[in-house]
């Protein structure tokens, strides 16, 4: 089984039913994934319960934030230079925790943004939905 982490846009690609999130859908369903989102990812995803969300959520194991990963997005978003660091926050949070604890592969619909992240996390494979 493969271990997945997702990101605000894997999820709302999920709700928008886009074929490549519904596979993902699928493949936790056949138990051929772990599909893996952090608390700070809910809480930008999260807009009150839909028929729709329960069942992207009931897919989804919803993780809490560990402290190590929250120290190296820490010094990820220090490391960055740019005037988008404050939106990055959650990014870097997403490849922190790919990195160390979520398996190394990331569904993002914000490919840009994670790509220039990568130079801290090496180890994370990317993928669009």
């Amino acid at each position: 089984m493969i271990r997945v982490t997702l990101d605000t846009g894997a999820l709302i690609a999920m709700e928008n039913r886009k074929p490549r999130a519904n596979m993902l859908l699928l493949a936790s369903q056949q138990h051929r994934a772990e599909l893996l989102a952090i608390t700070p990812v809910i809480a930008e995803w999260w807009r009150g319960p839909s028929d729709r969300r329960n069942d992207i959520k009931r897919a989804v194991t919803v993780v809490p934030f560990p402290v190590a990963a929250a120290q190296a997005a820490g010094i990820c978003l220090g490391e960055t230079r740019d005037g988008h660091r404050a939106g990055l926050a959650v990014d870097a949070m997403v490849m922190a925790f790919a990195a160390t604890y979520g398996g190394g592969l990331v569904y993002t619909s914000d490919i840009d943004d994670l790509t220039r992240l990568q130079r801290q996390f090496p180890s994370v494979r990317l993928l669009s939905v």
